[in-house]
């Protein structure tokens, strides 16, 4: 029999809760407050607590903090109300497992999400992660901060309450909105995008509530706006920054009351529609500078996700384009030079930016070709950066001009006044090495008419040393 921890100090909240449990045969304990908790928690462990975030002599995140470090076994719910949703966010970047909303609307929820827990679903979970992720165009990749970002947005994806995405352009904000779509209850209904910096002022309250016939010139039939067709679908709005205060004001009625007219109509409109948001700027600026309302930003950013910026997620540089090669239909790859510059770039056009060099280099590379090279990126990418000299396997007769190669590449990074990268230097050296080693042993083999005995003598080395320069072995000698 599992053992449950209800701490909240609305006895007919924890009485409901107790009855509720017990008849799911559970075993049920109370605690109204902290020191209530304190002494059941050293009692016995615990499968599963239900924590309010409200206590009048303690915090409901510093008890989820204690149950997650001494009893990390017990799952944790977090009971809030709706003006208290974000501290119940925050609870879940501590190690919360979920969050529920108080009054308790649909015991069926509440149900299924104890079964979840008390099951131990947590593997199904990130392999519905996954699955959605994918589906939705994202590679997860090795980046733990996009693997926490992923985790907290398929959390809260189930609960009705509103997005603000944050991040820097092109790295994928539509991508995460279509995700927390997928994973929410309203997976089956439309799901429409809307850019609100692409269209003009009147135009865009057009496209947002639609019109009436006649509203304006060239209104010249009834046109329902994409909140109706949404319905109790997403409405994603992409740089919502950009949209006039005038549509503002229009776009908080719909938050506060779920009402709206259409351009030019009378008639009063119901949506059911969530809202997801979507901007590169930092919205807190805009209203400081009174571009943007304060009241708009409470609604909207009920939840907020910041994407990280792909320079700061190196380790999925080469998977994404990878996986974006694998979209293309393709068997091209990156070769090991190419690979290095895109560790190295900054990507200030972030992941928008790698799709796009990627179809750059599909577009002028040769038709025998298969392999992406410098020479199939942008100047700009490895123009005065430290370079890995391409592997042409440097013969007798073009030994000189790849070592004037990797001599001009090292001066034209010495002479640079941008940051050094240190490790990528090192690694051209290295690579020197073996390419030099490799050139005298080819030309000795050669002078000697493929005796490698006789070239190893004229080389002062010996064979094993000879095997390791032509890359016969794995380890030095």
């Amino acid at each position: 029999m599992a053992n449950i921890l209800i701490v909240d100090d609305d006895r007919e909240v924890a009485n409901f809760l107790s009855y509720f449990l017990k008849e799911k045969n559970l075993e049920v304990y109370k605690a109204y407050n902290g020191k209530d908790f304190q002494r059941l928690f050293r009692q016995q462990s615990y499968h599963l607590a239900l924590i309010d975030v409200k206590l009048p002599d303690a915090s409901g995140l510093d008890i989820l903090k204690e149950i997650t470090e001494q009893m990390p076994v017990c799952k944790t719910i977090v009971m809030t109300g709706y003006s208290t949703i974000k501290v119940a966010v925050e609870a879940i970047k501590l190690g919360a497992n979920d969050f529920i909303e108080k009054p308790f609307a649909d015991l069926d929820v509440l149900e299924k999400t104890i079964d979840h827990l008390l099951k131990n679903k947590t593997t199904m979970a990130e392999s519905d992660i996954q699955v959605l992720a994918k589906k939705s165009g994202i590679v997860t990749g090795n980046s733990e901060m996009m693997k926490r970002l992923l985790a907290l947005a398929y959390k809260i994806a189930p609960k009705h309450i509103n997005v603000l995405i944050e991040g820097e352009t092109g790295t994928g904000k539509e991508l995460l909105a279509h995700f927390i779509h997928q994973a929410s209850k309203r997976n089956e209904q439309p799901f429409i995008g809307i850019n609100c910096g692409a269209l003009s002022d009147t135009l865009l309250e057009s496209e947002l509530f639609g019109h009436d016939k006649g509203a304006f010139t060239g209104a010249l039939k009834e046109r329902k706006g994409v909140f109706e067709l949404a319905g109790k679908g997403t409405l994603f709005l992409d740089e919502i920054g950009e949209a006039s205060l005038a549509t503002q004001v229009k776009l908080l009625r719909i938050l506060e009351t779920g009402e709206f007219m259409r351009v030019g109509g009378e008639k009063i409109q119901k949506t059911n529609t969530r809202i997801i948001s979507a901007t590169h700027v930092a919205l807190a600026e805009a209203v400081k500078s009174k571009t943007f309302r304060e009241d708009l930003l409470y609604r909207l950013d009920v939840v907020k996700l910041v994407i990280p910026p792909l320079r700061e997620r190196k380790e999925d540089i080469q998977l994404i384009a990878n996986h974006l090669l694998e979209q293309a239909g393709t068997v091209f790859q990156l070769s090991a030079e190419t690979a290095a510059i895109f560790e190295q770039y900054d990507w200030p056009g972030n992941v928008r930016e790698l799709s796009n060099v990627i179809k750059r280099a599909l577009t002028v590379m040769d038709e025998d070709s298969h392999i992406i090279t410098p020479k199939h990126l942008p100047e700009k990418m490895w123009i005065g950066k430290p370079r890995l000299v391409e592997k042409k396997q440097p013969e007798e007769e073009n030994f000189e001009e790849y070592m004037q190669q990797w001599t001009d590449n090292m001066i034209a990074v010495w002479k640079s006044e941008d940051k050094v990268e240190m490790e990528m230097i090192l690694h051209n050296v290295k690579e020197l090495e073996r390419e030099i080693g490799r050139a005298f042993v080819m030309k000795m083999l050669r002078a000697t008419i493929g005796n490698r005995q006789d070239a190893a003598k004229r080389l002062n080395i010996s064979m094993r040393k000879l095997r390791y320069l032509l890359n016969e072995k794995s380890t030095r000698p």
